[in-house]
């Protein structure tokens, strides 16, 4: 939450609220990787109360690295926006809407680059990948990681860079590789999770355009698990437990969850609880889970799986830390935190 919060208002603070929608769990990897190599340069403010806190305040990083999180947030949310533009998805489709997010995009992708200048990082690498990404979805017969190329490109030079500014150039290396990694594998998933829509919509899918099955698609994603734990344990890092919840446990977790929804019927997935019901997205969606941030999880829809798991459950799948804040949640079963979460502190 740190991070996450810092991230937020990091973008506020620089580029103004609009930019505030941005803000993503995969951008804030960057500050994360950041304080890891050196945690004496990801200093910390109180930040004021927010409603996506539950109107609390809290300790937030405020450091270069939420700074280049921001920046990459802003280049690919552009590219994301002008793509969304040229395909005429959804509301998209609209001349107004597609003008308005077009001068949006422009401000976006201009922020970045002025903040990722002012932080000795080169932003070529992502413009070039949002350009090179839209180009290869328009060849008839690309292949599926000819397809994931661009975006893992862009995540390597983000991942790269933060060894610069760490201090820690040695590490330069394994981070664009773990960076090269990632972006693979959240694209793939990414484009798992989206197949069944975008089959129904006629929308494109990398899957579809490259004839990739499932399988194939999950070949590639435990591979890119597998070389991502390899290169993070290369690492120099002075604080690896949050870079390991996140790099390593949590996208193994992702990767099993995302297939297991896709897949059914496979023997080999877990029982999907009846419970849960199918996001219905919209305004209702939207609503419910500004409901959740603001009553700090209390409150849960009906479609979010973890409305139905105990205390103990929310921690394992959390990789809760409980050195830190983050076991505030787990209150209830901290005092067998330490074994579920496999940290070697004791409560």
């Amino acid at each position: 939450m740190a991070h996450l919060c810092g991230l937020c208002l990091a973008l506020r603070d620089e580029h103004g609220h609009a930019a505030r929608l941005v803000t993503n769990y995969d951008g804030l990897l960057v500050s994360v990787l950041m304080e890891a190599q050196a945690p004496a340069s990801s200093p910390y403010r109180r930040a004021a109360a927010c409603a996506l806190r539950g109107f609390k305040g809290a300790d937030v990083v405020t450091a270069e690295g939420v700074r280049l999180a921001g920046a990459v947030s802003l280049i690919l949310a552009s590219g994301k926006l002008r793509d969304h533009i040229e395909d005429g998805d959804g509301v998209y489709a609209r001349r107004l809407v597609a003008a308005g997010a077009g001068r949006m995009a422009d401000r976006w992708s201009a922020a970045g680059s002025g903040t990722a200048a002012a932080l000795r990082f080169d932003p070529a690498p992502l413009l070039v990948a949002v350009e090179e990404q839209a180009r290869l979805e328009r060849l008839p017969a690309a292949g599926l990681l000819q397809l994931t190329a661009p975006t893992e490109a862009a995540v390597a030079a983000a991942f790269g860079h933060t060894a610069v500014l760490a201090g820690k150039p040695g590490n330069r290396e394994a981070l664009a590789e773990a960076g090269r990694y990632f972006g693979r594998l959240a694209h793939l998933l990414d484009a798992v999770e989206d197949l069944a829509r975008d089959r129904a919509a006629g929308a494109y899918n990398p899957l579809v355009a490259s004839g990739t099955d499932l399988a194939g698609a999950r070949r590639y994603c435990d591979d890119a698990v597998h070389g991502l734990r390899l290169a993070v344990a290369e690492l120099d890092l002075e604080r690896r437990h949050l870079v390991n919840a996140l790099l390593v446990r949590e996208t193994g977790r992702a990767t099993a969850r995302v297939f297991a929804e896709a897949e059914p019927e496979s023997p080999e997935a877990p029982p999907r609880d009846p419970r849960v019901q199918p996001d219905p997205g919209g305004l209702l969606s939207l609503l419910c889970v500004s409901a959740t941030c603001c009553t700090c999880g209390v409150y849960r829809p009906p479609w979010d799986e973890q409305r139905y798991q105990s205390c103990w459950d929310r921690c394992d799948a959390s990789g809760c830390d409980c050195c830190g804040n983050a076991c505030s949640s787990c209150s209830d079963c901290c005092s067998g935190c330490c074994e579920c979460c496999n940290c070697d502190c004791s409560c």
